[in-house]
Protein backbone atom coordinates (compact mmCIF):
# COMPACT_ATOMS: atom_id res chain seq x y z
CA UNK A 1 0.00 0.00 0.00
CA UNK A 2 0.62 3.34 -0.56
CA UNK A 3 2.19 5.58 2.60
CA UNK A 4 -0.05 8.02 3.49
CA UNK A 5 1.66 11.42 3.59
CA UNK A 6 1.09 13.97 6.68
CA UNK A 7 0.65 17.53 6.78
CA UNK A 8 0.54 19.81 9.40
CA UNK A 9 -0.86 23.48 9.43
CA UNK A 10 0.48 25.57 11.83
CA UNK A 11 -1.77 28.38 13.15
CA UNK A 12 -1.17 32.22 13.61
CA UNK A 13 -1.90 32.82 17.31
CA UNK A 14 1.27 35.36 18.57
CA UNK A 15 2.57 34.14 22.12
CA UNK A 16 -0.36 31.32 21.65
CA UNK A 17 1.61 29.73 19.22
CA UNK A 18 3.75 28.72 21.39
CA UNK A 19 1.66 25.78 21.21
CA UNK A 20 2.92 24.65 18.24
CA UNK A 21 6.12 23.72 19.72
CA UNK A 22 4.53 21.92 22.38
CA UNK A 23 2.40 20.19 20.11
CA UNK A 24 5.42 19.11 17.96
CA UNK A 25 6.78 17.23 21.18
CA UNK A 26 4.22 15.45 21.26
CA UNK A 27 3.98 14.50 18.05
CA UNK A 28 7.54 13.84 17.65
CA UNK A 29 7.23 11.38 21.09
CA UNK A 30 4.75 9.74 19.44
CA UNK A 31 7.33 8.95 16.12
CA UNK A 32 4.98 10.96 14.12
CA UNK A 33 6.85 12.76 11.41
CA UNK A 34 5.30 14.91 9.09
CA UNK A 35 5.63 15.52 5.13
CA UNK A 36 5.07 18.66 4.69
CA UNK A 37 4.43 21.54 6.89
CA UNK A 38 2.05 25.04 6.21
CA UNK A 39 2.53 27.81 8.43
CA UNK A 40 0.65 31.50 9.28
CA UNK A 41 2.48 34.39 11.42
CA UNK A 42 3.47 32.67 14.39
CA UNK A 43 2.69 29.19 12.41
CA UNK A 44 5.10 30.00 10.05
CA UNK A 45 7.89 31.17 12.74
CA UNK A 46 8.00 27.75 14.52
CA UNK A 47 6.76 25.40 11.70
CA UNK A 48 10.39 27.03 9.43
CA UNK A 49 12.46 26.50 12.53
CA UNK A 50 11.20 23.03 12.66
CA UNK A 51 12.00 22.36 8.54
CA UNK A 52 15.33 23.96 9.45
CA UNK A 53 16.19 21.05 11.36
CA UNK A 54 15.92 23.26 14.60
CA UNK A 55 15.10 20.76 17.47
CA UNK A 56 12.56 21.00 20.23
CA UNK A 57 14.49 21.52 22.61
CA UNK A 58 16.29 24.38 20.86
CA UNK A 59 13.14 26.03 20.60
CA UNK A 60 12.11 25.86 23.90
CA UNK A 61 15.15 27.56 25.37
CA UNK A 62 14.97 30.35 22.49
CA UNK A 63 11.34 31.25 23.74
CA UNK A 64 11.95 30.94 27.25
CA UNK A 65 14.65 33.57 27.03
CA UNK A 66 12.80 35.70 24.53
CA UNK A 67 11.49 39.35 25.41
CA UNK A 68 9.50 41.74 23.90
CA UNK A 69 12.34 44.47 23.64
CA UNK A 70 14.15 41.34 21.29
CA UNK A 71 11.32 41.72 18.89
CA UNK A 72 10.23 45.65 18.61
CA UNK A 73 12.28 48.39 17.27
CA UNK A 74 10.07 51.66 17.02
CA UNK A 75 10.04 53.39 13.78
CA UNK A 76 9.34 56.93 12.22
CA UNK A 77 8.21 55.31 9.04
CA UNK A 78 4.64 54.97 7.56
CA UNK A 79 2.77 51.88 8.32
CA UNK A 80 3.11 50.59 11.79
CA UNK A 81 4.85 51.43 15.11
CA UNK A 82 7.84 48.75 14.67
CA UNK A 83 10.47 47.79 11.85
CA UNK A 84 10.96 44.25 11.93
CA UNK A 85 14.36 44.50 11.99
CA UNK A 86 14.84 42.95 15.19
CA UNK A 87 12.95 39.74 14.26
CA UNK A 88 15.35 39.49 11.19
CA UNK A 89 18.24 39.18 13.57
CA UNK A 90 16.48 36.67 15.85
CA UNK A 91 15.42 34.97 13.42
CA UNK A 92 18.52 34.68 11.78
CA UNK A 93 20.56 33.86 14.55
CA UNK A 94 18.50 30.40 14.89
CA UNK A 95 17.20 29.52 11.54
CA UNK A 96 20.02 31.42 9.24
CA UNK A 97 20.06 33.06 6.05
CA UNK A 98 18.77 30.26 3.91
CA UNK A 99 16.54 29.35 1.37
CA UNK A 100 13.06 27.59 1.09
CA UNK A 101 15.40 24.86 -1.04
CA UNK A 102 17.77 24.65 2.40
CA UNK A 103 15.13 23.20 4.18
CA UNK A 104 14.74 19.71 5.90
CA UNK A 105 10.88 19.62 5.48
CA UNK A 106 9.39 20.41 2.72
CA UNK A 107 7.50 23.88 3.70
CA UNK A 108 5.06 26.95 2.78
CA UNK A 109 3.76 30.06 4.65
CA UNK A 110 1.18 32.71 3.49
CA UNK A 111 1.24 36.45 3.36
CA UNK A 112 -1.46 38.77 2.52
CA UNK A 113 -0.84 41.40 -0.32
CA UNK A 114 -2.59 44.64 0.55
CA UNK A 115 -2.88 44.98 -2.63
CA UNK A 116 -4.12 42.96 -4.62
CA UNK A 117 -6.05 41.95 -1.41
CA UNK A 118 -5.31 38.10 -1.74
CA UNK A 119 -3.25 35.53 0.08
CA UNK A 120 0.27 35.10 -1.45
CA UNK A 121 1.49 31.84 -0.61
CA UNK A 122 5.56 31.58 -0.55
CA UNK A 123 7.63 28.16 -1.30
CA UNK A 124 11.01 29.82 -2.87
CA UNK A 125 13.61 32.10 -2.36
CA UNK A 126 14.48 34.12 0.62
CA UNK A 127 12.75 31.88 3.96
CA UNK A 128 13.34 34.73 6.33
CA UNK A 129 11.89 37.28 3.62
CA UNK A 130 8.42 35.15 3.69
CA UNK A 131 8.29 34.33 7.20
CA UNK A 132 8.24 38.12 8.16
CA UNK A 133 6.18 38.85 5.59
CA UNK A 134 3.28 36.42 6.49
CA UNK A 135 4.04 37.43 10.46
CA UNK A 136 3.55 41.42 9.99
CA UNK A 137 0.81 42.01 12.42
CA UNK A 138 -0.97 45.35 11.04
CA UNK A 139 -0.71 48.39 12.36
CA UNK A 140 2.03 46.59 14.72
CA UNK A 141 4.96 45.90 12.35
CA UNK A 142 5.38 48.05 9.30
CA UNK A 143 4.37 45.99 5.81
CA UNK A 144 6.42 44.50 3.88
CA UNK A 145 6.92 45.74 0.24
CA UNK A 146 8.04 43.25 -2.07
CA UNK A 147 7.75 42.55 -6.01
CA UNK A 148 5.20 45.36 -6.43
CA UNK A 149 3.33 43.61 -2.88
CA UNK A 150 2.42 45.20 0.06
CA UNK A 151 2.23 42.19 2.66
CA UNK A 152 0.91 41.65 5.64
CA UNK A 153 0.19 38.88 8.27
CA UNK A 154 -1.38 35.70 6.86
CA UNK A 155 -4.14 35.58 9.67
CA UNK A 156 -5.89 37.96 7.99
CA UNK A 157 -7.52 36.10 5.19
CA UNK A 158 -6.49 32.50 6.05
CA UNK A 159 -5.27 32.16 9.95
CA UNK A 160 -5.14 28.37 9.40
CA UNK A 161 -3.12 27.49 6.05
CA UNK A 162 -5.00 23.82 5.67
CA UNK A 163 -5.87 24.07 1.89
CA UNK A 164 -2.25 24.99 1.31
CA UNK A 165 -0.85 22.16 2.97
CA UNK A 166 -3.31 19.85 1.26
CA UNK A 167 -2.20 20.89 -1.69
CA UNK A 168 1.51 20.30 -1.37
CA UNK A 169 0.14 16.46 -1.74
CA UNK A 170 -0.77 15.45 2.20
CA UNK A 171 -3.73 12.90 2.64
CA UNK A 172 -4.11 13.37 6.36
CA UNK A 173 -3.87 16.89 7.41
CA UNK A 174 -3.50 18.02 11.02
CA UNK A 175 -4.96 21.67 11.32
CA UNK A 176 -3.99 23.31 14.75
CA UNK A 177 -5.40 26.34 15.84
CA UNK A 178 -4.17 28.21 18.95
CA UNK A 179 -6.40 31.00 18.76
CA UNK A 180 -9.65 29.04 18.48
CA UNK A 181 -13.09 31.20 19.03
CA UNK A 182 -11.27 34.38 20.79
CA UNK A 183 -13.40 36.36 22.71
CA UNK A 184 -13.00 39.92 23.36
CA UNK A 185 -12.04 42.05 27.21
CA UNK A 186 -14.90 42.85 29.59
CA UNK A 187 -13.20 46.29 29.68
CA UNK A 188 -12.81 48.23 26.77
CA UNK A 189 -9.54 48.24 25.59
CA UNK A 190 -7.03 51.25 24.38
CA UNK A 191 -7.61 52.86 21.18
CA UNK A 192 -4.75 50.01 19.41
CA UNK A 193 -6.21 47.13 21.70
CA UNK A 194 -9.80 48.18 19.65
CA UNK A 195 -7.45 47.74 16.41
CA UNK A 196 -6.49 44.28 17.00
CA UNK A 197 -9.90 42.78 18.76
CA UNK A 198 -11.72 44.06 15.47
CA UNK A 199 -9.54 42.39 13.75
CA UNK A 200 -9.78 39.14 15.88
CA UNK A 201 -13.45 39.11 15.47
CA UNK A 202 -13.59 39.75 10.93
CA UNK A 203 -10.78 36.44 11.95
CA UNK A 204 -13.10 34.47 14.15
CA UNK A 205 -16.26 35.25 11.77
CA UNK A 206 -13.93 33.81 8.18
CA UNK A 207 -12.30 31.28 9.89
CA UNK A 208 -15.64 29.64 11.17
CA UNK A 209 -17.02 29.71 7.81
CA UNK A 210 -14.51 28.73 5.79
CA UNK A 211 -13.82 25.36 8.33
CA UNK A 212 -17.17 24.94 7.86
CA UNK A 213 -17.21 25.31 4.22
CA UNK A 214 -13.74 23.18 3.59
CA UNK A 215 -14.26 19.97 6.35
CA UNK A 216 -12.82 17.53 3.14
CA UNK A 217 -9.41 19.52 3.51
CA UNK A 218 -8.89 18.66 6.82
CA UNK A 219 -8.68 15.44 9.04
CA UNK A 220 -8.02 16.63 12.35
CA UNK A 221 -8.65 20.67 13.76
CA UNK A 222 -6.98 21.09 17.02
CA UNK A 223 -7.64 23.48 19.57
CA UNK A 224 -5.10 23.64 22.49
CA UNK A 225 -7.01 25.34 25.56
CA UNK A 226 -5.41 28.60 26.46
CA UNK A 227 -8.20 30.44 27.87
CA UNK A 228 -8.02 34.05 27.65
CA UNK A 229 -4.30 34.05 27.13
CA UNK A 230 -2.90 37.30 25.23
CA UNK A 231 -1.63 36.93 22.22
CA UNK A 232 -0.13 39.84 22.48
CA UNK A 233 2.27 39.17 25.77
CA UNK A 234 5.42 36.89 26.59
CA UNK A 235 3.65 36.23 30.71
CA UNK A 236 2.01 32.19 29.35
CA UNK A 237 4.68 30.63 27.00
CA UNK A 238 5.26 27.83 29.04
CA UNK A 239 1.37 27.30 29.62
CA UNK A 240 0.99 27.60 25.95
CA UNK A 241 3.55 25.40 25.31
CA UNK A 242 2.04 22.58 28.18
CA UNK A 243 -1.71 22.80 26.45
CA UNK A 244 0.01 22.15 22.92
CA UNK A 245 1.62 19.13 24.22
CA UNK A 246 -1.45 17.76 25.88
CA UNK A 247 -3.76 18.36 22.97
CA UNK A 248 -0.67 16.24 21.14
CA UNK A 249 -1.06 13.48 23.12
CA UNK A 250 -4.52 13.47 23.10
CA UNK A 251 -4.97 13.08 19.27
CA UNK A 252 -1.27 11.22 18.59
CA UNK A 253 -3.33 7.69 18.67
CA UNK A 254 -5.99 9.17 16.43
CA UNK A 255 -3.03 10.42 14.11
CA UNK A 256 -1.59 7.20 13.88
CA UNK A 257 -4.67 5.45 13.13
CA UNK A 258 -5.64 7.45 10.14
CA UNK A 259 -2.44 7.21 8.90
CA UNK A 260 -2.50 3.32 8.74
CA UNK A 261 -6.28 3.38 7.66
Amino acid sequence: MKKKKLGFALGAGGSRGVAHIGFLQAMEEANIRPDYITGCSMGSIVGSAYASGMTIEQMKTAVHKLRLLDLIAPTGKRGGLFETKKVRKLLTRYIGDIEFSDLKIPFRCIAVDMISQQVVEFSEGKLLDAVIASSSIPSIFCPMEKDGMRLIDGGILERVPYPQVKNMGADIVVAVDVLGNLSTKEKCPSTLGVLLETIDIMDNYRTKIRREANEDLYDFWLEPDLGTMNQYLLKEVKKAYEKGYEIGKEYAPKIKKALKA
